[in-house]
């Protein structure tokens, strides 16, 4: 976990540093392609486990509910932050 986090450390970093330059901004379709491309795989992975397309029912329910769950709570606190950020009236 931490290696994941270092290298993404370092990929801000770089791309901090290397902003202003031509070829950092043409990197957004090869992000595209790469995170679709994940995607695709992780799909694959999933319909290959017999077990878990088995039980695809119970644990879709799951996800709904940690889904709506989290939602709710990050609408929560988002709301809890504008107050206390900006205060009653919405402006600072």
């Amino acid at each position: 976990m931490f290696r994941i986090l270092f290298l993404l450390a370092i990929g801000v970093g770089i791309g901090y540093l290397a902003r202003r330059r031509p070829f950092v901004h043409k990197t957004e379709r090869g992000v595209q392609f790469t995170i679709a491309a994940l995607l695709f795989v992780f799909g694959l992975s999933i319909g290959s486990d017999g077990a878990l397309i088995r039980n695809l029912g119970a644990f879709g329910g799951q996800a709904v509910v940690i889904a709506v769950l989290a939602t709710a709570g990050s609408l929560a606190a988002g709301v809890v932050a504008q107050r206390f950020i900006f205060g009653k009236g919405g402006r600072r």
